[in-house]
């Protein structure tokens, strides 16, 4: 096996996923951008969640927002619910993983917050729970997803927006992933701070 010519496939076939979701995920990444900053003008905040890599995505996006992405601009609200181990782990073990994040959507999610929920297949019991909760919440979700968008696609109203990638491959969508966290956080500065 010539490792140098797999990382180059590698890179190809991210290259390739990327060019082939732009033309699908422009639109809904826009949409969304738009929506948290709406949110954020009407004083709201934004939640957000998933597992393993898309729990360090989460945070990815809190930190851009909380601190700065490209420019200097005062922070914004925007919380990880991955990040607290103790909180964690008590919903986990007094109730069930499922109500991991859930549980911190019902305490601290307001009407007119916003939860981006990230799930490469769409079928994380604790994603969808979240969901659910938000909209009873009267929250919108902005949901980050990939295959066929799974339980987490289908749990969505129209006030939502799902950014689906067209892959399979988990890597691949996770990259994608984290190129939709940049846009967004590039939108939403242009928004608030202009071109």
């Amino acid at each position: 096996m010539d490792l140098t010519e797999r990382v180059k496939h590698i890179f190809d076939d991210s290259i390739r996923t990327k060019t082939q979701a732009r033309a699908d995920l422009a639109a809904p990444i826009a949409q969304a951008a738009a929506l948290i900053v709406g949110g954020l003008l009407d004083g709201g905040k934004i939640l957000s969640c998933g597992n393993g890599g898309s729990a360090a995505d989460a945070q990815h996006f809190s930190a851009k927002m909380l601190c700065r992405f490209e420019r200097e601009r005062p922070g914004l609200p925007a919380y990880a619910l991955t990040t607290d181990v103790a909180v964690l782990t008590a919903i986990a073990n007094e109730y069930d993983y499922r109500e991991c994040f859930a549980k911190q959507v019902s305490a601290i999610g307001h009407p007119g917050d916003l939860l981006l929920a990230i799930s490469t297949s769409g079928n994380s019991p604790n994603i969808v729970r979240a969901v659910e909760v938000a909209h009873g919440r009267q929250m919108k979700v902005i949901a980050l997803t990939g295959r066929d968008g799974g339980a987490l696609g289908r749990s969505l109203t129209d006030q939502d927006v799902e950014i689906r990638v067209p892959a399979t491959a988990t890597a691949r969508i996770q990259e994608v992933h984290l190129l939709t966290i940049h846009c967004l956080c590039d939108l939403v500065d242009a928004q608030l701070l202009g071109s």
